[in-house]
Parts: C-alpha cells; structure tokens; sequence
C-alpha cells in the first residue's frame, strides 16, 4: 500500500463518519486545550507573584516581632503579632549591621477609615521613616516624602499610595496640598508614591505613609514595631546581614537560644523561593487534573476505532482475501488514530492559546504562554493516537479473512 493510497483510505473512513470523528476528537483537543491554558494561567501567576515579591524590594531582609518556627512545627508561632521590637532594635541595627545598605522599622495598621472631603476608603497605614523608600524601591510620583525633621518633630504629614489617591479624590484633582483625615486626626499631604502593583493585603498602592513617631503616638500607642527592612549592600552579603541582625537583636534581647528567639528573620531569596515552590505544585497539580481529560479522549479513541474495527469487518477480510498483509491493515488503522488526534491536538493548542490570551486580556488572570507545554500536548496528542489506536489496530490485522468475509 503506498502513502498515497494510505491518506486517500484514512481520508475516506474519517470522513465517513463526520459527526463522530468530530465528537471523538473533541476529547483530544478539550484535554490539549485545558492543559496549554492551565499551564499558561499557572506560569503567569508564577510570574506575577514573583514580580510582586521583588517589588518589594532588592538584597531584602525582614525582622518580624514574634517566636521563631520550632523544630517539627508547620505554624509559626505567631509570626509578627508579638510585641518584641522597638525603633532603639532598628537603630542599633543601623548602626552595627556593617553590611546593610539601609534599614527602615515601619508600623504597619490595617483597615483604618481615611476621609477627604465627601470620600472616604479603608486602608492601610504604615508608618515608617524617609530610608522606606530606599530600602523598599519605592519611587514619589507627584510631591516628595517625609523627611527625619518630620519624624522627630512628629509633623503630621502623609504620603498617599496611587490607589488611596484616586479613591479620595477626583480626577483631575491635586491631593498635594490636601488634608486628610486618618482614624479622625488631620493630615496633609505631601506626596503620591508611583504605582508599584499588588493585592490585598500585600498591595503598596492602596496604603497611607506617614512618619513612624506620629504613628506610634496616634494609633498604635505604645513605642513598638511592626517589622524592621534591612537591605543589604549587594545579593551576596543578605545572607550576611540575616546572620549579623540575627545576632545583635539575641544579644539586645538577652536570649542565649536561637531557638529561643522573640523574632523571625526571612530574605528575599527565600520567599522567592518558597513562592516559587508553591505555584510550580499548583501549576503542575492543575495540569494534571487538565490532563485527565486527554486520557479519557485517547479511551473515546480506541472505542470509536474499535467500533470502526467492527463496522468495517467485510472490508477487512475483502482486503485480506486479495493479498493485504497485516502489517497494512493495522497500519491502516494505526494511521487513521493518529491522524485524529493530530488534528485534535492542533485545534486544542490553538484553542488553548485562545483561551489563555482572552482571560489574559480581560485582566482576570495573569497567562504567559510558552513554548515548551505547545510542543508537549501536541506530542501527547500523537503518542495518544499510537498507544490507543495500536489495540484496535492490532485486532483488526488480526482478523481471519474468511471469518470476516462471513460476518454480519
């Protein structure tokens, strides 16, 4: 049998039947389709969270108030809502941290009422200090930030974040300049930081800055810190600089256990790291449960071949009687399973591109699609083709001719 006849002859059964071939393949390309737009929304979410965390700034370590993570327990014990670190702990960080390029304590209060006018929003204040900006990357669009006469002279001045300011004031509207009120007590503002991106309560553009002794004296009452930023000099000294705050805050705290410790240090590297961990397993979990639908499209495959196996049973045996070998007539079927799952895996990685670039562009989800899934599925797709058109394949080169040619 030449590759001509062969084509003409998978052409001719496959088009026999438009509505089931059509039906079968829809298996194939629903399975290709959800495994390219799941990986793609799962890469982009990688990527976004990645970019969210290294927007919070370079070479980062963060000191937070509370016990460390004993040995062979998966809760911290309650990581930053403890009371162990003070502005005098972030001033002697300053000082004796040789290897930190800036540190910056902040006071950190949630879900406080910031009215302007007749509008008002729930937000988040942070008080910290003017090395803020440095430490965290953070960049003034419009005005400027406090300064360290602010802070010692507890001038109540406030730094809007883009998203705070558009929901306090108009459009077309100058927030520099303007008062505001946090928690009922009268701001002005001096600046509008420049979009920086995130999400809840992670997100830098919906917050309130102002200076951390006005904070301390206005809302939170008592001489504490939220948590304290240490950036290093360069990325091959944060380790260094995790170990030495590490050290100074034991000795400052007189704890001679590590163990022991009323605080928790964390770097950049290693919340990259963990989150980078995280969205790889759901990446590769939703991957999976999109994959499960390949597998029941290769079973709607060898069931429809096997139907196809049983319709054409005359055929089989007229071919067989007139000098087909078996190695043709299973490579006749062989080919016709291929083929199917091909087109359906092309239709499904066209669809799943589709799919990933409309939710992409409707801002819902993040997706970047790549080259390697594509190459992937439509290889799946061929290998599905071959591993459950092979049986029906096989059982019809099988078939005794005479048997074939009385079957009914």
């Amino acid at each position: 049998m030449t590759i001509s006849d062969l084509m003409h002859e998978t052409q001719t059964a496959l088009l026999g039947n438009k509505v089931r071939t059509s039906l079968t393949m829809l298996g194939i390309v629903i399975g290709i389709a959800s495994v390219i737009s799941m990986l793609a929304i799962g890469n982009g979410s990688s990527a976004s969270i990645q970019a969210s965390i290294q927007s919070i700034g370079s070479n980062l370590v963060v000191i937070s108030p509370g016990a460390q993570r004993t040995p062979g327990s998966t809760v911290s014990a309650g990581r930053g809502s403890a009371n162990s670190l003070t502005m005098d702990d972030s001033t002697a960080l300053a000082q004796e941290v040789t290897s930190a390029a800036g540190v910056a304590p902040d006071v950190t209060v949630r879900g406080k009422q910031v009215v302007a006018g007749a509008l008002n929003t729930n937000t988040t204040i942070i008080g910290t200090t003017p090395d803020y900006l440095q430490v965290r990357n953070f960049t003034v669009d419009d005005g400027a930030f406090f300064t360290d006469t602010d802070v010692t002279g507890l001038n109540r001045v406030a730094v809007l974040g883009p998203t705070t300011a558009s929901d306090l004031f108009a459009t077309g509207t100058e927030p520099v300049g303007q008062n505001i009120l946090v928690a009922g007590n009268l701001f002005t503002v001096i600046g509008v930081m420049k979009a920086k991106g995130g999400s809840g309560f992670t997100n830098p553009d919906d917050a309130v800055y102002i200076p951390i002794s006005v904070a301390q004296q206005y809302l939170t009452g008592n001489r504490y810190v939220s948590e304290i930023s240490i950036q290093a000099q360069n990325s091959g000294l944060v380790t260094d600089v995790q170990n030495q705050a590490t050290s100074i805050l034991l000795a400052r705290h007189n704890i001679s256990d590590p163990t022991k410790a009323d605080f928790s240090t964390i770097n950049e590297a290693d919340i990259l790291s963990t989150a980078s961990s995280v969205t790889a397993t759901l990446t590769y979990l939703l991957a999976a449960i999109a994959g499960i639908s390949l597998l029941v499209g290769g079973i709607g495959i060898m069931n429809m071949m096997l139907t196809t196996v049983t319709e054409r049973t005359k055929e089989i045996g007229l071919r067989k009687a007139i000098g087909a070998k078996k190695h043709d007539i299973r490579l006749q079927f062989l080919v016709e399973s291929i083929v199917m799952t091909t087109i359906g895996g092309v239709i499904g990685v066209i669809l799943g591109i589709a799919i990933a670039l409309t939710l992409s562009l409707t801002g819902l989800v993040s997706a970047v699609i790549t080259v390697g899934p594509i190459i992937l599925s439509f290889g799946v797709s061929a290998m599905i083709g071959i591993a459950f058109g092979y049986y029906p394949a096989a059982r019809a080169s099988n078939l005794n001719p005479i048997d074939a040619l009385r079957y009914e």
